[in-house]
């Protein structure tokens, strides 16, 4: 990965602090939470912001700043910084401090702290926690590909789920799609996958816990045809690589960070088997 990267027991021990800091920021996120002042402004994107938002964004950056001064920190909350200044950013901490505000503004426990540490533009490793829960997922692909969950304790490695290679009769798919978006094009994406899927199952969640339903084996297929920003999957995709499976543009390409003056992803598709035939079906895709 280039020179001065973490190898052998630095990558256990990164990812090890990544997740202690993850969990520091939630337990902030869940005081907060039981307050009755959530501290609710509004952003100039029009999106949400809480106390609990600034508050785990300084935890995380702390913990950072001391765990590796030498890599630049990118946040959803940080002041902004240029594509000028990011550009020649070998690798970088891109996070979302709290993902799905507004899951946490109405207390329904789909919110997640996102930390990934990306490199030439790929999430190599990243941590998710889900505060409400106290369930942990992190992902590594740093010398090896390694994905785990952590709940009650106890840690437990995951892996994506294979659909066989190629298409079968009678074939049933699990779909994870967003609680707040996709409207009508998921509508007539999903009506497209029927023509190919006689069981279709659908999941609707907050935030970036649809990419760890894939990455444990939970669901096969996470379409996104609504706009995210880099922060809100590069830990959650990290998590997914590491755990067999692949997130791509409409292009079914890898999505990849940094490489453009905003900080907006394409349309994506997770998807839990890279090996499946998904080319003829997601072709169709507008």
């Amino acid at each position: 990965m280039g020179a001065g990267f973490p190898a052998g027991n630095q990558v256990t021990e990164l990812l090890s602090e990544m997740m202690v800091i993850s969990r520091a920021a939630g337990s902030a996120i869940l005081e907060i939470y039981a307050d009755d002042d959530l501290g609710i402004k509004t952003k100039d994107d029009s999106s949400p912001l809480t106390r609990a938002d600034l508050a785990a964004h300084e935890i995380i950056v702390k913990g950072l700043g001391e765990l590796a001064p030498e890599i630049p920190v990118l946040s959803e909350e940080s002041e902004h910084i240029s594509y000028e200044a990011r550009r020649n950013w070998q690798r970088y901490f891109l996070v979302d401090p709290l993902d799905g505000t507004k899951e946490f503004i109405n207390r329904n426990g789909e919110f997640t702290v996102n930390i990934a540490l990306i490199v030439n533009g790929i999430p190599v490793m990243g941590v998710v926690f889900v505060p409400v829960k106290d369930v942990l997922y992190a992902g590594t692909q740093i010398e090896e590909k390694r994905a785990f969950v952590e709940k009650g304790g106890e840690q437990t490695q995951i892996q994506t789920r294979n659909l066989g290679g190629q298409l079968e009769q009678n074939q049933s798919l699990t779909i994870v799609a967003s609680r707040r978006h996709g409207g009508e094009e998921l509508t007539r994406f999903v009506g497209r996958l029927e023509n190919h899927f006689p069981h279709i199952t659908t999941t609707n969640m907050g935030s970036s816990l649809k990419l760890c339903l894939v990455a444990e084996g939970e669901a096969d297929l996470y379409p996104r045809l609504a706009p995210t920003s880099e922060w809100d999957t590069a830990a959650a995709q990290a998590v997914v690589e590491a755990a067999g499976g692949l997130v791509v543009n409409p292009r079914l390409e890898p999505l990849r960070y940094n490489t453009k003056d905003d900080l907006l992803n394409p349309h994506f598709f997770v998807l839990g088997d890279p090996g499946f035939n998904w080319l003829d079906i997601l072709g169709e895709s507008d």
